[in-house]
């Protein structure tokens, strides 16, 4: 069993080794890495975040937002994923979504066991935000009593020729060539995050190439049957809040625009889909925002947390003695 010890973002901030076994797709053993933010004087609720593709937690604000809320702050790196990838594994690769249930299933029993009787809010980007509605459709752990999806990937972007025969090439190939590349086009998106282009943050390059990592023909199988089972209706249980931006922009070299629009995935396919969540769903476009809602630039983060902050305290079931509490300036 593993134990507590300092993570690479330094003071504040530990992890832990998830073991998870052997790799269902054949790439030795897996783990996964769960970090923890100290937590608050006084915990009342509890958040597990989970990334994107080509991402890992780094997001240090987030974090700090939370925790100033009352919740003790955790953060998932998915197996192959950021801090839990070893030299031979290809970056991010399942061939099925529902091999997360066990990473997920540990987090959430660690959080049970560091604070008995607290409920979960999970918090997801991009294609974690198509993971954890499957997996809460699936289980229902009784502790989770909230969803907060950050530019949610619902459908396949891109023309429709793509969400049709351009689906049934990737299903072809992932049955013989499972690691097979297909191409993806250039985007300026990773430009606007990191400090080399127009960004703010100082990310692991290793761990968040600029231009993220290739996607492969099984991977791409696997989300598109996810897409296929969200658009068929879901159940998931608890209330649940999808940020997006209020336009996209695919533009494949850098504009003035790519700072203010979603340069990843198209908004109105988010818009169409999320009421497949089941169950309560708020959706709220931020304006301005980029395709990770919460690295966009600073006048549109307060937008973006200030929404967060007043669904918080909209739903009381989220933290233990729940009250109003003042939203403090996000920079």
């Amino acid at each position: 069993m593993s134990t507590w010890t300092e993570d690479l973002l330094g003071d504040g901030y530990e992890r832990r080794t998830l073991e998870l076994g052997p790799d269902p797709d054949g790439e030795g053993r897996v783990t996964a890495v769960l970090v923890r933010r100290t937590p608050p004087a006084e915990v009342r609720g509890a958040v597990l975040y989970v990334h994107g593709f080509s991402d890992y937690f780094f997001q240090t604000a987030m974090a700090d937002f939370f925790t100033e809320r009352g919740f003790a702050f955790h953060a998932l790196d998915l197996r192959k994923c950021g801090r839990a990838r070893v030299p031979g594994q290809t970056a991010h690769y399942a061939a099925d979504l529902s091999r997360y249930d066990v990473e997920l299933d540990q987090s959430l029993a660690l959080i049970a066991q560091e604070h008995p009787g607290t409920p979960v809010t999970l918090v997801a980007h991009s294609t974690g935000g198509l993971i954890l509605p499957l997996y809460l459709h699936r289980r229902r752990p009784p502790q989770v009593k909230g969803l907060v999806l950050n530019s949610p990937w619902f459908d396949m972007q891109g023309r429709p020729w793509v969400r049709g025969p351009g689906t049934w090439l990737i299903r072809a190939v992932a049955k013989t060539s499972p690691l097979r590349v297909f191409a993806v086009g250039p985007s300026p998106y990773g430009g606007t995050l990191h400090i080399s282009g127009t960004g703010e943050w100082d990310f692991d390059l290793a761990l968040k190439p600029l231009n993220g990592f290739p996607a492969t023909a099984g991977w791409l199988n696997a989300i598109r049957r996810g897409h296929a089972r969200l658009h068929r209706g879901l159940d998931i249980g608890v209330p649940s809040l999808v940020l997006r931006s209020d336009k996209s922009d695919f533009t494949p070299v850098y504009s003035e625009a790519s700072d203010r629009a979603d340069g990843v995935l198209d908004v109105r396919q988010i818009a169409r889909w999320a009421g497949c969540l089941g169950g309560e769903t708020t959706v709220v476009p931020i304006e301005d925002a980029r395709h990770d809602v919460f690295l966009s630039l600073p006048d549109v983060r307060v937008k973006a947390y200030d929404v967060v902050a007043d669904w918080l305290d909209r739903h009381p079931a989220l933290r233990t003695g729940a009250q109003t509490h003042e939203q403090p300036g996000i920079s």
